[in-house]
C-alpha cells in the first residue's frame, strides 16, 4: 500500500491493524498502529525510514514494485529502534552501496543492532542533502525519544518528517489528521506523549522552539506512527508545548489495588469526600489490577494530584501497584501532589511504602497518608471521607 502526500512524496509504510502491545509488552496499542516510511522523489530519490522487522519482506517487495530499488539514491535512518529500521538489513542487502544518513548516535545504534558496515553518512543539525530542486535539512532531536533521533525538513513542499515526535498509535485507512475521529486522535496523541516523551519535556520545549526559530513554513508533519498532520499541522506542536509545561488538568485520580475490597471501599469514600469539598474537580478511580497501565499513566499525566492505595501484603504492596510506581518514577512527573492510603491486618507498611515511593518520584506529599485496620467499618469509612475532604482542601 502507498498513497501520495503531495506530488513527489509518498507514504510507503505499513499499517498494523492487529498490534495490541508495543515495546515488548510495555505499551498498549488498543487501536493498532502504523510504521510510516516515506519516499521522496526529485532529481534524486530518498527513502526516509523503513518498517518493523516482521514486515521487512513485505515492505521491500512492495517498495520494489513502486520503484526500482537501485533508483533510491539515499536511505535515511531517523532512529535505530527496530520499528523504524527493521527492514534495513533486507533493503541494504539489495542495495548495499547506497548511503545511509543518520546521526553520530544513530551510527552507534545501527551498528549495535545490525553489526553491519553500511555506507554510513553522519549528519548534524543544519546539514543539507540536495535532491535537485528541493533539499532535505537535517535536525537532530536527541532524546525525542532516543539519543539517535533525527528529523528532516523538505524545502519546497514544507514537510517536517518528525520521526517519533508528534505521532500516535492508530491504525486507520484515513492517514490524515482531518479525516479521523478527533477525540480518538488526541486521546492517542496524549497517551503517546504521557507514556513516552514526558521525561524529556524540557528537551521537547527546547527542540520545538529551535525548529520554530528557523521561521520555515510547515504544510505537513509526517511522524513515524499514526496519521499525518496536514490540517493546521502545527497544532500538535502547540499541544506538545502545553504538555511539556508540567501539564495538568483540574483532575484528581485515585488508583488502588485491593484484596478483599477494603482498600476499594476506602478509595470510594475518599473520592466522595473530595467531591463534597470541591464539586468542580474531576475525580477518577482506577483499580490498577483491572485497568491498562498505560491508560492509567495517561490519567496521572492529566491529574494535578493522585492518591495511591494498596493493602499490606508480606510487609509490602500488591504487584500491580509496584509496576505502576516503577513507571511513574521513570516518567518524572513534575508539580503534582499525592497521598497514600490502604488497609492492613497485621503490620500495615503499605501506606509508608507508597508515600516513600511517591516522594522519591517527585510528587509533593500531602500528609502521611491514611490507613485502616481490617475491613473498614463505619468509623473508618467516615475517616476516609474526611481524609478526602482534607486532601481536596490542600490540593
Amino acid at each position: 500500500m502507498k498513497f501520495e502526500i503531495t506530488p513527489g512524496v509518498d507514504w510507503v509504510g505499513k499499517i498494523d491493524w492487529e498490534l495490541r502491545k508495543f515495546h515488548g509488552e510495555e505499551y498498549s496499542t488498543h487501536r493498532g498502529s502504523s510504521y510510516n516510511a516515506y519516499l521522496v522523489r526529485d532529481e534524486k530519490t530518498a527513502l526516509i525510514d523503513t518498517v518493523w522487522s516482521p514486515f521487512a519482506k513485505e515492505f521491500v517487495n512492495n517498495l520494489d514494485k513502486e520503484i526500482d530499488l537501485n533508483q533510491i539514491d539515499y536511505v535515511i535512518a531517523n532512529h535505530a529502534e527496530m520499528d523504524h529500521s527493521g527492514a534495513l538489513p533486507l533493503l541494504m542487502h539489495r542495495i548495499p552501496d547506497k548511503p545511509v544518513y543518520c546521526t553520530a548516535n544513530g551510527l552507534k545504534s545501527l551498528k549495535g543492532h545490525y553489526h553491519k558496515d553500511w555506507n554510513f553518512q553522519v549528519v548534524k543539525t543544519g546539514d543539507k542533502l540536495s535532491l535537485g530542486k528541493k533539499e532535505l535539512i537535517f535536525v537532530e532531536a536527541m532524546m525525542l525519544h532516543w539519543p539517535d533521533s533525527m528529523m528532516e525538513y523538505l524545502t519546497g513542499d514544507a514537510i517536517l518528517f518528525s520521526n517519533d515526535a508528534f505521532g500516535q498509535h492508530i491504525a486507520t485507512e484515513h492517514m490524515f489528521n482531518d479525516l479521523v475521529d478527533q477525540s480518538e486522535l488526541f486521546e492517542e496523541a496524549t497517551k503517546y506523549y504521557a507514556n513516552i516523551l514526558t521525561p524529556f519535556s524540557p528537551l521537547v520545549t527546547k527542540k520545538i522552539n529551535e525548529v520554530v526559530a528557523f521561521n520555515l513554513p510547515v504544510n505537513f508533519i509526517c511522524p513515524s506512527h499514526g496519521v499525518i498532520w496536514r490540517d493546521n499541522p502545527l497544532q500538535i506542536a502547540q499541544k506538545y508545548l502545553q504538555w511539556a509545561a508540567d501539564y495538568q488538568e483540574n483532575q484528581i485520580s485515585i488508583i488502588y489495588d485491593t484484596m478483599w475490597d477494603g482498600t476499594r471501599m476506602l478509595a470510594e469514600h475518599i473520592a466522595r469526600g473530595i467531591k463534597q469539598a470541591d464539586d468542580k474537580v474531576t475525580v477518577k478511580l482506577f483499580n490498577i489490577s483491572r485497568r491498562d497501565i498505560n491508560d492509567v499513566v495517561t490519567e496521572v499525566f492529566k491529574s494535578k494530584a493522585i492518591l495511591l492505595g494498596s493493602p499490606t501484603i508480606n510487609k509490602g504492596i500488591l504487584n500491580a501497584m509496584s509496576a505502576l510506581i516503577e513507571m511513574i518514577t521513570g516518567l518524572k512527573f513534575k508539580k503534582k501532589k499525592a497521598a497514600a492510603f490502604g488497609c492492613y491486618g497485621w503490620s500495615g507498611e503499605s501506606v509508608k511504602i507508597l508515600t516513600d515511593h511517591l516522594s522519591k518520584a517527585g510528587f509533593e506529599m500531602i500528609g502521611d497518608g491514611f490507613k485502616a485496620m481490617w475491613q473498614p467499618g463505619d468509623e473508618a469509612l467516615a475517616q476516609a471521607l474526611a481524609f478526602g475532604k482534607d486532601f481536596a482542601g490542600k490540593v
